[in-house]
Order: C-alpha cells, then structure tokens, then sequence
C-alpha cells in the first residue's frame, strides 16, 4: 500500500505537469497574441475606439509597406505612399485590394510597425487585418484604414529621434476562409448595412450611449429625425441646446464626421472618418428608432430618407 502511494505521489505531479504543458502548446499562439497585444513587441499595433482625448505640436511621418504572400492572387498596394500627422490625429488612409483570379478567394493580412519600439504607441481604430476579407472574382476595393499615433510617444526618450513610422502589411490566403467579411461593403455603392452598424455602435458608441437610458452622453434610441438635445434628462452642452437642429440621416452624418465643425462648442469627443461606418451606424440607429415607433404606435408606418 504505501509503494502504490509513493507511486501516486509521482505519477500525480507528472500527470498534472503535462497537462499543463499541453494546454500552453495548444493555446501559446493565443497567449503570444495577447503578450504582442498588450507590449507593442515586435512591432505589434494596438487597438483602439475612439480619439485620445489630447494631441500634440509634434509630428511624424507614417510611411505604408503592402506585400502579397504567394499563392494569393490578389493586387494589394496604398492609396498613399505617406501621410505626416499630429500624435494624437486621428487619420484615415486607403488601400486598394483586387482579386486577379476567376474565384472568389479569402485573405487575411498580417501587420506590423517599425520600429517595433512604436507598435505600442500606434493605435488602430478601423483595418481590414480585423477580419477574415473575402474578395469576389476581379472584384476592387478600396478598404479604409484609421489610426493614431498616442500623444505618448512623445514622452518615452527612446522615441526622441524617431520622426518615422513605417506601417507594413502582408496579405496571405486565409486558414479561416468561412469566418470571412465580404470586402464589397467597401464599395461606393454598397448599401447601409445595419448588423454592421451594431457592431460599430458597440465599438465605437456604447461605452458613453444607451438606447433607453443616459449614460456619459444622451440615449440614443429614438434619435433618427428628432430635434437635437431632445433627450429627456440629459445635461447637453449650451452649444447643442442652443443648435436648433433635427437629427436627420445627412445631420447625423456629418455629426459624426465632426461633431465640433458642425456644432463648435459641443462635447462629443469621437469622430467616425470612414463614410460607409458612418452610414452603417446611422442605418442602425434608424432601424432601432423605426421598431420603437413600431412598438410604441403599433398602425404607425414611418418612412424617411435613404441614402
């Protein structure tokens, strides 16, 4: 008895041992993701969701880098070899992506910054290296890019005499092609897509708006062709109070493009730059209004503009 006791007590740890290292080979990718995600390594980008709330005098210069792995058949480059922003300037860029082949194919794009000591200051809000991209048989896009680059940088001493950033992306054939977002929502003509414009909203809008209740800024449920600063309860700034505005689709549109160049004086600190995100969060917010009237005015059948 007390040598099959010795025995567990030997078996056990090895046991419990292995198959903790079972579980970091198996989720060590992940684990390395999150490592690169939190520290910037290796040149790593963060994610972000809205603007910082500060900016900064000091520039730098984002140089773009687009490469296709072989066996994708695709045309990948920038719209712009360069920009120079203002650390704390959220930009929008463009790259163009189309498809050679007779096929649809599914690319996800790998990325990363140099020098890899920035990757910690760079912050995406919107890029297609989210997602799995399909693109249709000779089918062109151009897929928006916002950025920033964290105020920051400008304090950490190992960025003083770094005046460049070089943003590098490499397309490669998807291992997931069935988890894919169809690239055509990038085109010009694309229409309003509402289930998009969920997610955007919970992205981008819900840490400071509800539907049916003030949070850090007015609900929004019912917003679509209401008057601005119309929120019950809501302590809105002098300046949209005093605005005199209806929230139309083309008012909330350029709300959101610039919340301060349509209302100098108003408090709403985020901007969306790309304009399909906009009309997708705009058709959300449309189709949340329509089913409160619905619900509220039951033989009610509104109607309003479209884009």
């Amino acid at each position: 008895m007390n040598v099959r006791y010795r025995n567990l007590n030997v078996l056990v740890p090895c046991f419990v041992g292995l198959a903790i290292m079972c579980g970091l080979v198996a989720y060590s990718p992940e684990l390395y993701r999150a490592f690169c995600g939190a520290t910037g390594y290796g040149g790593t980008t963060q994610r972000a969701y809205a603007d910082p709330t500060t900016t900064s005098q000091r520039t730098v210069t984002i140089d773009f880098d687009s490469n296709v792995a072989p066996g994708l058949p695709w045309r990948f480059e920038p719209e712009q070899r360069s920009v120079t922003v203002h650390l704390g300037e959220q930009k929008l860029v463009f790259f163009s992506a189309e498809n050679l082949s007779d096929k649809a194919t599914v690319g996800h794009a790998t990325f990363n910054v140099t020098p890899p000591t920035s990757g910690i200051y760079f912050n995406k809000i919107q890029c297609f290296c989210f997602n799995e991209e399909r693109l249709d048989p000779h089918q062109k896009v151009d897929m928006p890019v916002v950025f920033y680059v964290d105020p920051a940088f400008a304090k950490d001493s190992d960025m003083d005499h770094v005046d460049a950033i070089t943003l590098s992306y490499t397309f490669g054939r998807s291992a997931s092609p069935t988890d894919a977002k169809n690239l055509s929502r990038f085109l010009a003509n694309a229409a309003p897509d509402a289930v998009h414009g969920l997610e955007l909203f919970n992205q981008r809008c819900s840490a400071c708006h509800g539907l049916d209740q003030n949070m850090t800024g007015p609900m929004l449920g019912g917003v679509v062709g209401h008057p601005a600063g119309s929120a019950a309860g809501f302590n809105y700034s002098p300046a949209l109070r005093s605005a005199h505005l209806t929230w139309s689709t083309d008012k909330l549109d350029e709300w959101l493009a610039g919340p301060q160049k349509l209302v100098p004086g108003a408090r709403m600190p985020v901007r969306v730059l790309d304009a399909l995100s906009r009309h997708d969060i705009i058709a959300y917010l449309r189709e949340v209004g329509e089913k409160h009237s619905d619900q509220a005015h039951p033989q009610a059948h509104a109607s309003g503009p479209e884009y």
